[in-house]
């Protein structure tokens, strides 16, 4: 059975991060290693929110992983609050990296053009430092604006997505991978880069007229689980991609409308559906 680190924090309530990456990733028949980095009530939707920070504690957890021999074959990385957090996490990544590991960075830290409140260009360009040793990275087009200072646009087309790639690659990631790309009117997607071998890759879904918090996490757990199983590019994004669409599809039917997450619940057996087709 593969075995996977992800490091990002849990929100109790509010189904994103670890409360998404470890049910998925279990669901895909990996076992799933995690490393919290904070505990919040719920998520940063909700105001009045807790947040305990566990920084303190990454150390000593890696530190009696080493000592227990532990290994990993893909270390995936999402949320991460402080800089000093993403300084210790590269170490943990280099301490525990082997020629075999996979390593999968979401550098989740703005969405629509903007950063997220708590982090500002300083925390960006750290940000960058994390991306620039990963194997794939998985910024959307707001992140990846930030993480090699190119301009962000809300239209856009294959070209200025292309450039975007390849300046995301010449920092040092090996397959940066766009999140949330549309290239044509009613289509979305990603779109990604191999640098060895000079190589664009895409695929493109029906938009789903709806936006929910935490599907950024649902689509680059379910796409680390599918490297991680040996999917190629294409199947890797159509399998994220396609779970992420109808797992939103499937929200939009409850008549209690969860604004603060999708019911990714209910479309597990799909998912798993989905995984038996990779091994067909």
């Amino acid at each position: 059975m593969k075995r996977i680190l992800t490091i990002q924090d849990i929100s109790c309530f509010g189904k994103c991060s670890l409360t998404v990456a470890l049910p998925l990733l279990s669901a895909m028949g990996i076992e799933t290693v995690i490393l919290p980095t904070a505990v919040l009530s719920t998520h940063t939707m909700f105001k009045g929110f807790t947040c305990k920070d566990l920084s303190d504690q990454l150390v000593p957890i890696t530190e009696h992983w080493k000592k227990e021999g532990i290994t990993f074959d893909a270390i995936y990385t999402g949320y991460l609050g402080t800089e000093e957090e993403i300084d210790t996490v590269i170490d943990i990544i280099r301490t525990f990296r082997t020629e075999k590991t996979l390593v999968i960075i979401d550098p989740a830290m703005g969405d629509n053009g903007k950063l997220y409140p708590a982090f500002n260009e300083h925390y960006a360009k750290k940000n960058a430092e994390l991306t620039a040793i990963a194997d794939v990275s998985l910024p959307n087009i707001t992140e990846a604006s930030y993480l090699t200072g190119l301009p962000y646009l809300e239209t856009y087309d294959e070209a200025y997505v292309r450039n975007m790639l390849k300046t995301l690659a010449s920092s040092g990631t090996k397959t940066p991978i766009l999140t949330g790309v549309s290239l044509s009117e009613g289509k979305t997607g990603a779109m990604g880069y191999d640098a060895a071998n000079d190589e664009f890759f895409v695929y493109q879904n029906d938009r789903v007229p709806a936006a929910f918090h935490g599907t950024g996490d649902i689509f680059s757990s379910v796409l680390a689980g599918a490297f991680v199983l040996g999917a190629d590019r294409i199947a890797a994004l159509k399998i994220a991609a396609d779970y992420t669409a109808t797992t939103i599809a499937e929200t939009l039917k409850n008549p209690e409308n969860p604004w603060y997450g999708v019911d990714f619940e209910a479309t597990i057996p799909m998912l798993t559906d989905f995984v038996r087709g990779l091994n067909q």
